[in-house]
């Protein structure tokens, strides 16, 4: 597949400037740019050379408008749709192109887990065989998945030569996914903040949000904990995420993706994260310039400085890690008889099952579960967590003993789920910080 010039619709987006830079670097291409003003476009071409951290790929940037669609589409040998998340706004774009596009290009989307399905609905089947998701993460400069969902209507043999151009051109770990909201990796996320989320309200009296982010800190296998993540992303992003999984499918965990009141009200107030400055957190500067880190507290529904928890197996587990002990580690979560032990046990156990159950489901594999969380959210895999517990047996041990909260499926469900699972390809030691 020789992609030589690609349309992005939508490229003053993040995702839009973010993924042009990705088309114009990895693979070389002529970008066209389209926005719906030149000054727009022209501001994105600068920032989406920032992104890859390289000036130069700036002669394969080219800003256009909208009114350049009869010029630029019929001149692509891919057009890549990134406007905004809503059927509506898509559809109407696509509209816009589709009678321009070659009988040989592709046209893709960028949705995050919107239908593949219901976008393609309408379209010609000649366009239809030839539109798909493309589904890159953000950052994609150093997040290389890329969720590629075909609808009823795709042809496969394109689907397979667009897996090997984004594999050996673009670099990208790809999964092929069946068209089910949030896909793969947003789903099993977001299954995991959004019970976080819940355990906040759940544990109000002991500190909520920042107590369950101390319990679930880096040291379990993320960079960041998972209601810091959910601010990072914007706590509006995160409802349409898993309202969308919530109204649209048949989860095993469907009550995983219900959003806790005090998060509904918080984005009622337009407090959506770090980028409206107040969401579960904010940072307040004093007089004196100094900063300090405030957080949401839900019993009050006022802000207070963020407390420090002085937990000991988390104390115990930094320190074997610092020692490169990682066995030592894991065994000081699961021998604690704290109820905080026994919380961020469960998570990463419940986390497990219902990684690898979905990948079943909508993957047809389990290294899909591995991948998009790996290379998506720079999470510990799924797989790999089996081996940090110490391997499958003493994983089914543990899980005799977990709190399976949401999720539906017997204990013998979930033993064959760990008994099938493969080897991990991922090193589980890289992804395991000393730090809270």
């Amino acid at each position: 597949m020789n992609i030589k010039t690609v349309t992005v619709l939508g490229a003053n987006g993040t995702m839009g400037k973010n993924n042009s830079a990705i088309f114009a670097s990895f693979g070389n291409a002529k970008v066209y740019m389209m926005c719906r003003s030149y000054s727009q476009a022209s501001q994105a071409k600068v920032q989406a050379a920032q992104t890859v951290k390289a000036d130069v790929i700036e002669k394969n940037l080219f800003p256009v408008t909208y009114d350049d669609i009869p010029h630029v589409i019929p001149e692509s040998d891919l057009v890549f749709e990134s406007v905004s998340e809503d059927f509506a706004v898509k559809e109407q774009v696509n509209n816009k192109v589709i009678g321009y596009l070659r009988e040989d290009a592709l046209f893709c989307t960028g949705t995050s887990g919107l239908s593949i399905n219901r976008l393609s609905e309408s379209m010609d089947i000649n366009v239809a065989k030839r539109y798909f998701g493309m589904h890159l993460f953000n950052p994609p400069y150093s997040m290389p998945l890329c969720e590629v969902t075909p609808s009823e209507k795709t042809d496969l043999n394109i689907i397979s030569e667009a897996v090997d151009y984004l594999k050996t051109i673009l670099f990208r770990t790809v999964v092929v996914l069946k068209d089910k909201p949030a896909f793969l990796g947003n789903r099993i996320g977001f299954f995991f903040i959004n019970e976080a989320c819940q355990y906040a309200q759940k544990y109000k009296q002991h500190g909520g949000i920042d107590y369950i982010d101390t319990i679930l800190g880096s040291f379990t296998g993320r960079n960041m904990p998972p209601l810091v993540t959910s601010d990072f992303v914007g706590l509006d992003v995160h409802a349409a995420i898993t309202d969308n999984v919530y109204n649209n499918d048949i989860d095993i965990s469907k009550e995983s993706f219900i959003v806790p009141e005090y998060m509904r009200k918080l984005i009622g107030e337009g407090l959506l994260g770090k980028k409206a400055k107040g969401g579960f957190y904010k940072t307040i500067k004093k007089p004196d310039g100094s900063k300090t880190k405030q957080v949401y507290d839900i019993l009050t529904g006022e802000y207070r400085d963020k407390n420090y928890y002085d937990i000991t197996f988390i104390n115990k587990m930094i320190n074997d890690i610092k020692l490169g002990d990682y066995f030592s580690a894991f065994s000081e979560m699961t021998e604690s008889s704290s109820s905080e032990a026994k919380i961020a046990c469960d998570f990463l156990l419940r986390y497990v099952v219902y990684s690898l159950a979905t990948s079943e489901r909508i993957a047809g594999n389990y290294y899909a579960a591995d991948d998009v969380m790996a290379t998506g959210f720079n999470w510990i895999p799924p797989l790999a967590v089996i081996e940090a517990f110490g391997g499958k047996d003493n994983f089914i041990k543990l899980l005799k003993d977990c709190d399976m909260n949401n999720i539906d499926l017997s204990f013998g469900d979930t033993e064959r789920l760990i008994r099938l699972a493969p080897k991990s390809n991922y090193d589980y030691r890289r992804f395991i910080k000393a730090k809270r």
